[in-house]
């Protein structure tokens, strides 16, 4: 095992892209609307779970490289009557990806919304968290089809 080796990389702009959706049902996504859950604004804390994620990818993720991210965006919207879209959009001027930085805040948003939620019900279903898109460095710019 070992951390790649980037140091003689070049520093480009990178930036990643990543989804996920948190099937909540019905009964929580009025609760979330009418702002009636118990442990207070979902959304507003989902987001800065989310910034905050991305921050610290190398304390979570083993062989992660620290980088300086310029800039973390989290938004949480209704994709549809039961269902959350979270997509965290990350960039940094750095030798390596963000890509694990976009995939954690997505992750960490929609487990923060999970915990904010449970005692409302506790059968949510985080699901498809993916990456969306990536820029920058030698293989250049990659978007899903």
């Amino acid at each position: 095992m070992r951390m790649v080796e980037v140091g003689d990389k070049p520093i480009t702009k990178r930036r990643a892209t990543a989804r996920g959706r948190v099937r909540v049902g019905t009964k929580v996504m009025r609760a979330i609307e009418r702002g009636e859950v118990p442990k207070g604004d979902v959304l507003t804390a989902a987001r800065l779970a989310g910034i905050m994620a991305a921050k610290r990818v190398p304390e979570l993720i083993p062989l992660c490289h620290v980088i300086p991210i310029s800039g973390v965006e989290v938004e949480i919207k209704p994709a549809s009557k039961d269902t959350l879209l979270i997509e965290a959009r990350v960039r940094s001027e750095a030798r390596t990806g963000v890509e694990m930085e976009a995939l954690t805040a997505v992750s960490v948003a929609a487990l923060t919304i999970y915990d904010m939620c449970k005692a409302l019900s506790p059968g949510m279903e985080i699901e498809q968290i993916h990456l969306v898109s990536k820029t920058g460095g030698k293989s250049g710019a990659w978007r899903r089809s």
